[in-house]
């Protein structure tokens, strides 16, 4: 039986070169770090609150952070950047050589990337939308798009939108959820940070130096992946569409896919107890 884990029970923090992270840990067994995504107002702890004590009762689960949302220090370059930075300097203050990972849109994100590029630390990964390339769908999605408006121009009513876009039920958009949301969204350094990542200049900017780019991305590289990998997808993702799953179930050298209908971006929290059940015997299974 799961029971419930408070904010300030589980906050921790440590120091790295670049400064403080801050996480949540609950639980013993084989370590299970998790990644947060991205978007106005959002924390490891938002994320994951809600699944994080059945997670506990099978492992050692780690929340972290990432630089910039306004919980651990903030950071001076990209978000996306020193969140992967983050991932190892974290790894390696807690002394930790191999961890299973969940992450969720750019917490899966970076979680493939850490798996690429540091094959034998990554016991399994889970990945929750996000992680993969658009084959069907115009790039970028609606939730995207209601994205940029917002960091543009942060407004209330532009919140609830890019809310809206993040699930298929609207009813999971409460009045505390927005509440919580925008009191950390419109933080002057919290905001400032995310406009480095999602205005309109930035976003287009990157879109040009990836063109340009001679580097190859992470999406032609999954075959790089030692892991196990769980891909989980909600059917109805307005941010991330479910057909950006195609390129890593080519790719994947061991991937399999779990689409769960009636269901948005937030997969951990729309889908929870059948994303629990699919993840738990995932990670539990012996021969994955």
């Amino acid at each position: 039986m799961t029971t419930d884990l408070s904010y300030e029970e589980t906050a921790k923090s440590i120091t790295t070169d670049r400064g403080v992270l801050r996480y949540h840990e609950a639980g013993d067994g084989p370590p299970l770090l998790l990644l947060h995504g991205s978007g106005p107002g959002v924390t490891g702890w938002r994320n994951y609150r809600g699944v994080l004590a059945d997670l506990a009762g099978h492992f050692r689960c780690l929340v972290l952070e990432f630089p910039g949302f306004g919980v651990s220090d903030p950071c001076k370059g990209h978000p996306m950047a020193m969140a992967r930075h983050a991932v190892t300097d974290f790894l390696d203050a807690l002394g930790i050589d191999r961890v299973s990972i969940i992450g969720n849109s750019m917490g899966g994100i970076v979680g493939t990337q850490f798996a690429i590029a540091e094959p034998d630390r990554v016991h399994k990964l889970v990945t929750i939308g996000g992680a993969g390339r658009s084959v069907f769908a115009p790039s970028p999605g609606e939730g995207i798009r209601l994205l940029m408006e917002f960091t543009d121009d942060p407004t209330r009513e532009k919140l609830v939108r890019w809310l809206r876009s993040m699930v298929y039920d609207p009813a999971v958009i409460t009045d505390e959820l927005i509440q919580e949301r925008w009191e950390l969204a419109t933080d002057p350094e919290t905001l400032e940070i995310a406009r480095r990542m999602y205005s309109t200049a930035a976003f287009e900017a990157g879109t040009r130096a990836a063109l340009a780019s001679t580097d190859t991305p992470y999406w032609a590289q999954l075959g790089k992946i030692t892991a196990p990998t769980l891909i989980t997808w909600g059917r109805d993702d307005r941010v991330s569409p479910v057909d950006m799953a195609m390129l890593p179930m080519r790719e994947l050298r061991n991937g399999e896919l779990h689409v769960f209908p009636n269901c948005g971006h937030w997969t951990m929290i729309e889908a929870r107890d059948a994303w629990l059940d699919a993840v738990l015997a995932f990670l539990n299974r012996k021969d994955a």
